[in-house]
C-alpha cells in the first residue's frame, strides 16, 4: 500500500506542534509503505496514579497513529475523523518508551480500519488497538 500523501517524518512531526500529541511526547519515527510508527515516553505525562502507563495514553498513541495514517491515505481536500477505538491492554509498562506500529486493515472510500500494536522497549506487545475512521470531504 502506497501512501497517497507524500510527507517526510519532519513534516509529520511538525503537524504535532501545540497539540496533545506534542504534550504527550509522541514522535513519528518511521514511515514506509504500509507502516506508520511512533514512540511515546512512559513518564509522568503518561502515567496513571500507580506509576504505570495509563491506558488512555496508549489509546491516544493509537488514535494519533491511525488518524495520521488515515489522513495520509486521503486525497487533497479530504480528512479523517476517528469513529471507534478499541484497546486491549496486555501488559503493564512503568518506564522507558512504547512504540506504536500502525497498519491498514481496510481502506474504503468512506471509512477505514487500522490496527495499532503497541510494544515496550523489549519488543513485547503491551496493547492492541483497532481504530475506525470516517473519510470526510
Amino acid at each position: 500500500m502506497a501512501w497517497k500523501r507524500q510527507l517526510t517524518l519532519d513534516e509529520l512531526n511538525a503537524t504535532s506542534v501545540n497539540t496533545m500529541v506534542a504534550h504527550l511526547g509522541i514522535v513519528y519515527t518511521r514511515l514506509e509503505e504500509g507502516l506508520l510508527e511512533a514512540e511515546m515516553p512512559v513518564d509522568a505525562r503518561t502515567h496513571q496514579p500507580f506509576g504505570l502507563l495509563h491506558g488512555g495514553a496508549s489509546a491516544a498513541l493509537a488514535e494519533t497513529l491511525g488518524s495520521m495514517a488515515g489522513w495520509l491515505m486521503t486525497e487533497e481536500g479530504q480528512c479523517v475523523v476517528g469513529t471507534e477505538l478499541n484497546a486491549t491492554h496486555h501488559r503493564a509498562v512503568s518506564s522507558g518508551k512504547v512504540r506504536g506500529e500502525c497498519r491498514a486493515l481496510h481502506l474504503g472510500r468512506q471509512g477505514q480500519s487500522w490496527e495499532i500494536a503497541v510494544f515496550d522497549e523489549r519488543g513485547r506487545r503491551c496493547c492492541t488497538c483497532r481504530l475506525g475512521t470516517a473519510v470526510l470531504g
